[in-house]
């Protein structure tokens, strides 16, 4: 723990030594051929992390860039999205597309449940089609994690043109994705959530049916013209200077995560779950989520029952750890422990005898 409070937040997460040691590294060139080579050993790296062999890259950019990115190229002008709407950040990517001028539809569910997928089957059975449909896989707002797998298949079989677009900006690296098993086409995630390094990177891949829908869709940008970044960034050549350090410390953080093995990785995130439900409920707290199937692995998300959250997060803080007290309407109503990334039981156990 030591000279700062360790991040049980749901991102930024914590960052081991070792790379943060990387980032330490001076400065190369992004045009060096040494930093090409790197750029492509990640894009080719990033499709094990997404269980794809079709295209994956990454950009400087938060993730939230990527939502717009999205809209922006896979739905034509005038297009429809229908947003599965489970939390604010659910929330978010439906008013990034009607701010990019296309027909957004949202879908919603009350605050800390999720989607049926036959629900979702029987809007778009009786509704009018759509371009795509888009789905936050892990709400980090309220801790719910959207069966995922069942929904794509929804779509696949009710709208098969309509393609699937996918945040898994805490989920990718802490829970189970299969981006070609589960016929997703577009999904992204930042480096400071489970990847667990400083923000700064979005990681993305696209399915090649959407490649070539963006193709014929104009207007789409520059930076983040998906057709024209996966191209260049797979061949080492960023449309801009990346952020150079961050890239090696990636590499090398896929590596590890390589090591341990995406299903292990899954698994170790399940138990610190469960792991921190037990302890809840024998502090006499529950889940804000009540289907048991829908909490997430990667963040808890606990109601206070009136509870002062404030005095809660002072305790934390003053044991060397950080929580979080709650986001949007649940603030102060609900804290959440964010852990993902590179924790284990006993740095999670540590913070738990502390509360």
């Amino acid at each position: 723990m030591g000279d700062h409070p360790v991040l049980f937040i749901p991102g930024p997460t914590e960052v081991d030594e070792e790379l943060r040691q990387i980032m330490a590294m001076p400065l190369v060139g992004h045009r060096d051929p040494k930093f090409t080579a790197v750029v492509q050993d990640v894009c080719r790296r990033l499709r094990d992390l997404y269980l794809t062999a079709q295209a994956t890259a990454f950009e400087t950019c938060p993730a939230t860039a990527l939502m717009e990115a999205g809209i922006r190229n896979l739905v034509p002008r005038g297009g429809r999205t229908l947003h599965l709407v489970c939390g604010a950040f659910s929330k978010r990517w439906h008013e990034i597309a009607r701010l990019c001028g296309r027909e957004a539809e949202a879908l919603p569910v009350p605050p800390g449940r999720a989607h049926a997928p036959a629900a979702l089957r029987e809007r778009l059975r009786a509704g009018p089609p759509v371009h795509a449909v888009a789905i936050t896989h892990n709400e980090t707002a309220t801790g719910v994690i959207e069966p995922l797998r069942d929904l794509a298949a929804a779509v696949r079989e009710q709208a098969p043109e309509a393609l699937v677009l996918v945040d898994v900006v805490t989920s990718l690296g802490g829970a189970e994705l299969r981006f070609d098993d589960w016929g997703l086409d577009f999904a992204f995630a930042g480096t400071q959530k489970c990847l667990a390094l400083p923000p700064g990177l979005c990681t993305y891949a696209v399915s090649q049916r959407a490649l070539a829908r963006a193709a014929t869709v104009e207007e789409r940008g520059f930076l983040l013209d998906l057709p024209r970044a996966m191209a260049d960034t797979n061949e080492g050549k960023t449309l801009a200077t990346p952020c150079v350090p961050l890239v090696y410390a990636l590499q090398r953080q896929l590596e590890r995560i390589a090591a341990e093995g995406l299903p292990q990785r899954w698994r170790r995130h399940l138990a610190l779950r469960d792991q921190t439900l037990a302890w809840a409920s024998a502090s006499g707290l529950r889940p804000f989520v009540a289907d048991a199937a829908a909490r997430s692995p990667t963040v808890s998300c606990i109601d206070a029952l009136g509870g002062d959250v404030e005095a809660l997060a002072r305790r934390a803080l003053g044991a060397g750890f950080k929580l979080d007290k709650g986001y949007g309407d649940l603030k102060g109503k609900a804290f959440r422990i964010g852990h993902m990334g590179d924790h284990g039981p006993e740095r999670l156990g540590a913070l738990l005898a502390a509360l």
